[in-house]
């Protein structure tokens, strides 16, 4: 759950196409090298949508896929995924890949066979770093006996498993295809076939109580797991749940909630080293790590975002959001939907937005390199933070405080362009 989210998107027609000329013009903004890339690869079918989903997820429908029949059209999807990946390669020539993290949807309802080919194919068009973490998530829903260790034969190192709760009652409460049962037995199979992965764990569920809660995060850290990430249940526009609201913990009882889940993951070893992500040394995420150090990532597959550098600006762009509409786009070289400079103005807040999740905050330096722009251009914002007792900072680095933590959105907001 911790990929970027999809925004809506009108689908009518794609970008204009645009060589490598186009993102090499003039401009102003004069960055002197470029991040770390990674690859991020949106597999978007789910066996069903979950109530609070505001990602770009789509029920698969039995008989519609590949000759297998599982409802998902793995080869045609792969070929897509290969043609836009191919149209994108101009874009990021010459550099390395530290990180590929397959999300979705359920990417384990695809085939170890079908990862197998992507992840093959991913390979022969790109360079990757020798030790590139390759994240795939997985749902205790999609889990049969192997079927992990499979993913892992495939070439994933890294496995992020949707838990989000060992409670039935709660589990059903969020619409999950999964039980407790076949919870525990895919947390034992990702232990047993993975040396390093994420249980993710909801907070502040309907009906939750903080003992509940106790008993959920109890579970997950008997299986003493490398990394958790936690999640506040949101009610998110568009999705069942903003339409039928569930009674969820009041805010004041969700805070110490969110303080049990630090006391506990701490008396376990895991460091919070952002906002929503707690490890074991040596197990911090990689790819999230660079999103949020404001890094590059090319983003391929229906409605998957891109953030890419080049020497005068920062482009996003969006792929289309429909899976069959993205696969006939893809397939002819146009699958970029949105494409568009990230204003010099917008920088600062979308650069503060990232890089103040993290409790090490980031380097003054680092600033100036990933947005191309002098310190002057966050000092005004800065002053007021530290006025406000939200940071801290020396010459070298600027890190939130326990109340810049507690109240980050305040914190960010102070950094929005006027």
């Amino acid at each position: 759950m911790a990929h970027i989210p999809i925004t809506q998107q009108s689908d009518i027609e794609p970008a204009p196409a645009r060589d490598i000329q186009h993102y090499m013009r003039p401009g102003l903004l004069q960055l002197p090298s470029l991040p770390p890339l990674s690859l991020y690869v949106h597999l978007p079918w789910c066996l069903k949508k979950c109530p609070y989903c505001d990602f770009n997820s789509h029920e698969y429908r039995q008989g519609v896929g590949d000759a297998g029949g599982n409802g998902v059209p793995e080869q045609r999807y792969i070929d897509a995924l290969m043609a836009d990946l191919e149209a994108a390669l101009p874009l990021i020539w010459g550099r390395t890949v530290h990180s590929i993290f397959i999300g979705g949807g359920t990417p384990s309802l695809f085939s170890p066979a079908a990862i197998d080919r992507l992840l093959g194919d991913i390979r022969a068009r790109l360079r990757l770093e020798p030790d590139c973490e390759i994240t795939l998530e997985a749902n205790p829903g999609t889990f049969e006996k192997d079927r992990f260790r499979a993913f892992r034969s495939a070439g994933v190192t890294r496995l992020s498993v949707g838990v989000q709760s060992f409670n039935d009652q709660h589990l059903k409460a969020l619409g999950r295809v999964h039980d407790r049962s076949q919870a525990l037995a895919a947390v034992e199979e990702a232990a047993a076939s993975f040396d390093t992965y994420n249980l993710d764990i909801m907070y502040a569920l309907p009906g939750q109580t903080p003992q509940q809660l106790e008993q959920d995060m109890l579970t997950a850290l008997a299986f003493k797991p490398p990394h958790i990430s936690i999640y506040h249940l949101t009610i998110e526009p568009n999705t069942y749940f903003a339409k039928f609201p569930p009674a969820i913990p009041e805010d004041d009882q969700a805070y110490a909630m969110l303080d049990r889940i630090t006391a506990l993951t701490g008396q376990a070893g895991m460091a919070r080293y952002e906002i929503s992500a707690y490890a074991q040394p040596g197990h911090q995420c990689f790819h999230n790590t660079n999103y949020w150090q404001f890094g590059d990532y090319l983003g391929i597959g229906a409605g998957a975002h891109s953030k890419l550098s080049f020497a005068h600006r920062v482009v996003r762009q969006v792929r289309f959001r429909d899976p069959g509409r993205y696969m006939d786009n893809a397939l002819v070289g146009r699958a970029v939907a949105q494409d568009d400079d990230v204003r010099r103005v917008d920088l600062p807040f979308e650069f503060m937005l990232n890089a103040l999740r993290l409790r090490d905050g980031f380097a003054l330096q680092d600033f100036m390199a990933r947005t191309g722009l002098p310190l002057t251009a966050i000092a005004k914002g800065l002053e007021a933070a530290e006025r406000k007792g939200l940071i801290e900072r020396d010459m070298a680095r600027v890190r939130p405080t326990e109340r810049g933590f507690d109240f980050l959105n305040d914190l960010q907001e102070l950094f929005l362009a006027d």
